[in-house]
This record gives structure tokens, C-alpha cells and sequence, in this order.
């Protein structure tokens, strides 16, 4: 039955690439988003009006009838015009990790990818590797896929992939076949309501998968005792039913390794992405394909051609000797990871960190700060401006200032994005790399590409 569904901010990363999947499955969608009335970000709009999808001012005007059902996060205000014209017309109201969860609850074999970082890039992996061989699986991922060129991929298979969210509490809401856990650490939730949530995640899989090299997410495999469990490790110790990685050699631009399954050597694999933590994201992909059926014999070659995510130390260009970096950074374990995998190779860096909200500056700054000390070099230096903001109602009590403060001299708090632009290329000489960084903002792209352009 054919339905029609209006998203309310249907530009955000998580909105867009479901929008997709539901107007592929040939449903009517339309939508509105701020960006769209500041007339900003017009590529993405009309790649979706491409597809089909209706695009509206968010002013109630896309609302037409009572049978749209309104798909909207549940921040949301009921005082968004949308939001206003919906509850005139009695339309139905899902989030989006509800209707998420309705298609992915649906699908035959279901693959889901949680933890506090490195989701986006599992979900891509154990896409391509099983668009790769054969299983034609649909993709939900809250980053743009390079291979695809879009956070979506609609298949006709019985497998759907998608990472899960825990900042909301929706992660609940699924039921996976194969479950992935990355890590556990403190983000938007307390740790102790990050292991409820994640345990029992694991606990409804068929299949469990999760990092021994994380002590919160190994404790909750181990504490399932079940026999349909797979831990992996970077340089861990072989187990028999632990994958390891091995002999490690690190590239600009690519990461190799070896391979150990149930204590035997398998074969070297070599990544088309850098980084050490690139290695557990492959690692944990090819445990979960495993799980959902697909030998390594295949899955090893396949992973090989994935090319990597928009965002995830994506290299803008070099201008006079300067490498420009555009990088999702946001919670401690991703700066930390960023930070290594830069480290691996010479050169200072100039950091500019845009938190991604209040409330989350607020829930984790003495994390975000321990993470910037611990894995910056005495020569690197780091601009931090106001968090994104998009209006509405939030605490602002706690500001980037505090966490200026707790890192130190290393540090400097400027509230204006641009003005922090223009640190950046006084401060910059040949063979430093600037790195932007940060969430939830799509126009930091644009902030990256116009620094490599006046390094010019």
C-alpha cells in the first residue's frame, strides 16, 4: 500500500537518506527544512527533488492532508509551523527512528551498528562488502558513502543494513539479526544508561558482535554467554572466536593487515582508508558479514574496494604546502582517532573544533578536553568557536570558552567561524594540516573548501 510521508528536516543526515529509501520503495514524499528556506546547501535539495521528492518551505504550506504521516525528530517544537499545520489536519506523527525501525524490523535478515563511534563506516563497509557479493542489500547510513555517492542504498535483497542510534534512547526500538557494538563511551547519555541500552541490543541478536578492545562493550558480549558471539581485536590475543588484526602498516592514504580467525591466519587485507581505526571498523564489518552468512574468502576481497565516507578524514586539497582536512570529529573517541591516525605522519596541526551542541558540550566537556590533551603535540594548535546552533529552545549556559579553559594554552576560544578562518591561515606554513572538524553542520564542508581556497 502506497503511503505519503512529509519530513520535517528532511536535509539532516539521518532524514535525507531515509527519505530516499522510502521514495525508492515507491511511497510519496515530500518535506520542508531550514537550510532549504535560507538557501543553503542547494545541492542536496536538488539531488532529492531528483527523486521526486517534494520540497516545501517550513511553513506549514507541504501539509495537505490528513493521510500524510509527519515524520519529524521528536526535539521538534510543536510550535514549528509544520508541526502546527499537522495537528489542524490530524496527520499521523512517527520519528524517524521509528519509521527506520518499522523497515528495518521488516526485512529478513537485519544488520544493525551501534556504539559511540565509528557506526557510519561499519554500516558502509558491511554494505559494500555484501553489495559486493551478491546479496543486493538496502543501506541506511547517516553518512554519505563515496562508493554511492549518497547516504542510501535501495536493494531488492533480503538484508538491510543500518547503524543505530543511541543518543535518543532509539536504538530500543530494533530487533537485529546480526548485531555490531564498536565501543562504549560517554556521549550523550550517561554510562550507565549506555550499558542498558547497548546490552540489551546485543542481547536481542541473533548473531553479537563487539570490540574486545573496549572494555564496556567486550564486558557486554561476555555477559550474554552466548554462543552466537564474535569479538574482534587490534593486536589482541587470537581466541577462538575473536577476530585479530595483525602487522599493522599505516599509509597516508591506506592501512594494511593481517588477519587471524579463530587463531588461524587468514590473509592480509588492505584498505582504501587510513588509520588504526579503520582496522577495527573492517574488522567488525567482516565479523558481521560472517554472521549474516557471507564466508571471508569473499568478504575480504570485497572490503578492499570500499572507498571510504564524506567527512571521515577526507582530504579537501593542498595549497601551498598545506593539506586542508575535512573530518566528523565530535565526541572523544573520534577526535582521539583522528588525532592517531594524523599522528602517524610528520607535520603540525592546526585544529578547528565546532562542538556540535550545547547539550552535548555540557554532557561531555571534561571528556572532549581530556581527549584534545591527551592526543595533541606540544607544536599543534587548536581554535574552538560556538557551538552549532540552530535555534529553539537549549541551555546555553556551558559555552566553548569552559572548554578553552580546560585544555589550556594549547587553545583559543573564538566565537565566530569565520574569524577562526582567518587564525587558520595566519597561523599556517608549509607542511602543517589544517583539520575542521566537527558534527551536525553540513556547511563545515564549505568552511574547509573555502580555507584551501584562500590558502591559494
Amino acid at each position: 500500500m502506497t503511503k505519503s510521508y512529509f519530513f520535517v528536516g528532511i536535509g539532516g543526515s539521518g532524514m535525507l537518506p531515509l527519505a530516499e529509501i522510502v521514495a525508492a520503495q515507491g511511497h510519496q514524499v515530500a518535506g520542508s527544512d531550514r537550510s532549504l528556506d535560507q538557501g543553503r546547501l542547494g545541492a542536496k535539495f536538488e539531488a532529492l527533488a531528483a527523486q521526486g521528492i517534494g520540497l516545501h518551505a517550513q511553513d506549514g504550506s507541504g501539509l495537505v492532508s490528513g493521510d500524510q504521516i509527519v515524520i519529524a525528530s521528536a526535539a521538534v517544537e510543536a510550535t514549528v509551523p509544520d508541526i502546527v499545520r499537522a495537528t489542524e489536519l490530524g496527520c499521523a506523527r512517527m520519528t524517524r527512528a521509528e519509521l527506520l525501525a518499522q523497515l528495518f524490523n521488516a526485512a529478513p535478515v537485519s544488520i544493525g551498528v551501534g556504539g559511540t563511534s565509528g557506526k557510519s563506516t561499519v554500516t558502509g563497509m558491511i554494505g559494500w562488502i555484501l553489495d559486493q557479493t551478491g546479496h543486493d542489500p538496502t543501506i541506511m547510513n547517516g553518512a554519505v558513502m563515496k562508493n554511492y555517492g549518497s547516504g542510501s542504498r535501495v536493494g531488492a535483497g533480503k538484508v538491510f543494513v543500518s547503524e543505530v542510534d543511541e543518543s535518543d534512547g532509539s536504538i530500543a526500538l530494533y530487533n537485529p539479526t546480526v548485531a555490531v557494538l564498536n565501543n562504549v563511551a560517554v556521549d550523550h547519555k550517561s554510562m550507565e544508561e549506555l550499558r542498558s541500552l547497548f546490552g540489551e541490543f546485543l542481547g536481542r541478536a541473533g548473531w553479537a558482535i563487539a570490540n574486545a578492545d573496549n572494555a564496556e562493550a567486550l564486558a557486554l558480549l561476555r555477559g550474554l554467554n552466548s554462543e552466537l558471539s564474535i569479538e574482534f581485536s587490534v593486536e589482541g590475543e587470537a581466541t577462538p572466536r575473536n577476530f585479530v588484526a595483525t602487522n599493522i602498516v599505516e599509509e597516508p592514504l591506506s592501512v594494511s593487515f593481517d588477519l587471524i580467525d579463530a587463531m588461524m591466519p587468514v590473509g592480509r587485507v588492505k584498505l582504501q582508508v587510513p588509520g588504526r581505526h579503520n582496522v577495527a571498523n573492517a574488522l567488525a564489518a567482516l565479523a558481521a558479514t560472517c554472521g549474516a552468512g557471507e564466508p571471508l574468502c569473499n568478504a575480504m576481497p570485497a572490503i578492499q574496494g570500499f572507498t571510504g565516507l564524506k567527512r571521515r578524514m577526507e582530504t579537501v586539497g593542498t595549497s601551498n604546502g598545506i593539506t586542508v582536512i575535512d573530518d566528523f570529529g565530535h565526541n572523544p573517541d573520534k577526535i582521539a582517532a583522528t588525532l592517531s591516525a594524523l599522528h602517524a605522519f610528520p607535520g603540525r596541526l592546526l585544529l578547528y573544533f565546532q562542538p556540535h551542541g550545547y547539550g552535548p558540550l555540557k554532557q561531555m566537556g571534561c571528556e572532549l578536553a581530556d581527549s584534545f590533551i591527551a592526543n595533541m603535540k606540544s607544536e599543534d594548535r587548536l581554535l574552538i568557536s560556538d557551538p552549532a546552533y540552530f535555534g529553539g529552545t537549549v541551555d546555553r549556559s556551558v559555552g566553548a570558552d569552559a572548554l578553552v579553559a580546560m585544555i589550556g594554552e594549547q587553545a583559543e576560544y573564538i566565537p565566530a567561524r569565520d574569524d577562526c578562518g582567518d587564525r587558520l591561515i595566519d597561523l599556517a606554513r608549509p607542511d602543517d594540516r589544517i583539520i575542521v572538524m566537527g558534527a551536525r553542520d553540513d556547511t563545515l564542508s564549505l568552511f574547509a573548501q573555502s580555507i584551501l581556497e584562500r590558502l591559494g
